[in-house]
């Protein structure tokens, strides 16, 4: 059975993103597009129409061509929005870098997105390149000032007036989700696939002139990128940005401010719904708590709602759906439900063993087809294959299933990625990681449920013979090699790895811990 969206289809413009966004722009040219949190500096929209076109023209005069990559690696400001929009305007794609990567992880991905041109904060550039080995990166340039690198603002070139030339199938953005196997893979996403996904979200999320918000999810994780940012700035909301989560300055600029969402993961909420911090601070005009990510319980988004005055609801999506296919239209909220499909969203639910679609409550895998469906993966055909099926219907690896009213429940996974605090943590990276540990003959990392974290990686070890080790001293040698959000959180001491006869690890007899192979 396929699930059609009960909203109105909406039209989707052959239009470039940025076109999009800095039209939207132009009918409200004194408001504020973005301001600083920490310094309340503020830019009208205005002048982030200005700003970008005369960054597009630095970035043509250096001599970026259409379908060349930038790679983003910086925290939440608002000159990463013009940064991110001068590539787009130029025709370039723009490969956004969490900061908090370590060398062989940004190395990846510079390397496999094969970037021309790294853009950073002084702070990281230092850091950026002992990154650049096997790299095709030209320079680098700071979004601020420092000592070695030139500035953005110090490359030269006339304003672009008009956008440089591109199709609404060429590629515009590539974040790197992680699989279930081996390193990260670039989402290719075109100019339609966001520009679809913003009209789409608008159709439930309903944005308007007077709305405003924090952004404190990274712009270079795909909620933040389109959410937040593209989202916010096409229907004239003011964006707050914040460079990481601290709770007393996330409260307090909801004061000053008068914010009216919160853009959040389940940590957040955690915080909102539990800290005596919260009561000291006025949230009064706060109407929504939108939460993505992850799973966030009913009974958390009750308590929070009620504690706070407001919604608290939920969407559903993936850096391959660029990322929304489901959200909770205002005063639609059901307990637990994801939400309904966005318009022009069609979702199957299908029985993972036999493929036949599964009835009306039954749960099976999610499948969703529509425009915001990814291009594909970058230089990986055979797992886009595995993943987008020949007829557009993108397998989410996710069980749930719908309702008689079309509401989506996400009870599970298939595929085995453990989801801490909203981030993707791939278990095969951190098994292989393991593995090359002198002590370890094998090794199994599955996520172990936590209200706070949401999963915490947690890792089953077979030692060597006559070799010992700590759990303390695998931990650390695990975390000196990832990003902070991939660190194994516990580990455990096994004389086995539970495996099918294929070689599959049981991660679910190692979550279970009971011994029954009850693999979905």
């Amino acid at each position: 059975m396929i699930y059609t969206s009960n909203l109105p289809t909406v039209e989707i413009p052959d239009s470039s993103l940025t076109d999009f966004v800095l039209n939207g722009g132009a009918a409200r040219p004194d408001r504020s597009a973005f301001v600083d949190g920490a310094t309340a500096r503020a830019t009208t929209y205005a002048e982030f129409a200005e700003q970008v076109r005369s960054l597009a023209g630095g970035f043509v005069s250096w001599g970026l061509e259409p379908g060349d990559v930038v790679a983003l690696m910086a925290p939440n400001s608002p000159e990463y929005g013009v940064v991110f929009h001068a590539v787009a305007f130029a025709g370039g794609i723009v490969t956004t870098i969490n900061p908090t990567y370590t060398p062989g992880e940004v190395a990846h991905q510079l390397a496999d997105a094969d970037a021309k041109l790294v853009v950073t904060t002084a702070s990281l550039a230092e850091a950026m390149r002992e990154m650049l080995s096997g790299s095709g990166v030209e320079e680098v340039l700071l979004i601020d000032d420092g000592p070695n690198e030139r500035s953005i603002y110090d490359l030269e070139g006339l304003p672009l007036a008009t956008q440089v030339p591109v199709s609404p199938d060429d590629v515009v953005a590539l974040p790197y989700s992680s699989g279930t196997t081996g390193l990260s893979k670039g989402v290719m996403l075109t100019h339609r696939n966001l520009v679809a996904n913003v009209i789409q979200s608008q159709a439930v999320l309903e944005f308007t002139e007077g709305d405003s918000f924090v952004a404190v999810l990274p712009f270079f994780h795909i909620y933040g990128m389109q959410v937040l940012m593209n989202l916010g700035l096409a229907y004239g909301a003011t964006i707050v940005t914040m460079p990481r989560f601290e709770l007393e300055q996330f409260l307090a600029l909801h004061e000053q401010h008068g914010l009216t969402r919160a853009f959040v993961a389940p940590p957040m909420v955690v915080a909102l719904a539990k800290h005596p911090l919260v009561d000291s601070y006025d949230l009064s005009t706060l109407d929504v708590v939108f939460s993505g990510a992850a799973p966030l319980s009913a009974e958390l988004a009750n308590e929070t709602g009620e504690r706070l005055g407001c919604q608290v609801v939920q969407g559903y999506g993936m850096t391959e759906l660029s990322p929304i296919s489901h959200a909770t239209p205002a005063g639609g909220f059901v307990p637990g439900s994801v939400g309904i499909a966005l318009p022009d969203t069609e979702v199957r639910i299908v029985d993972p063993l036999s493929g036949d679609d599964v009835d009306v409550g039954g749960n099976g895998e999610v499948w969703v087809r529509g425009p915001q469906v990814m291009k594909g993966y970058l230089n990986n055909p055979i797992a886009t294959s595995e993943t987008v099926d020949g007829d557009g219907w993108l397998k989410t690896g996710d069980v749930g299933h719908i309702d008689e009213d079309g509401h989506l429940f996400v009870v599970d996974r298939l595929k085995e990625l453990i989801k801490y605090k909203g981030f993707q943590v791939p278990p095969a990276e951190l098994e292989a990681l393991l593995l090359t540990h002198p002590a370890v003959s094998d090794a199994a990392v599955i996520g172990v449920a936590d209200e706070e974290a949401g999963e915490l990686p947690t890792g089953f070890v077979v030692l060597r013979p006559d070799v010992e080790t700590s759990a303390d001293d695998l931990m650390a040698y695990v975390a000196e090699r990832v990003a902070h959000y991939k660190q194994v959180r516990d580990i455990h001491f096994v004389e086995e790895i539970p495996k099918s006869a294929s070689g599959k690890i049981l991660r679910r007899v190692l979550r279970d811990g009971n011994g029954r192979r009850n693999e979905i």
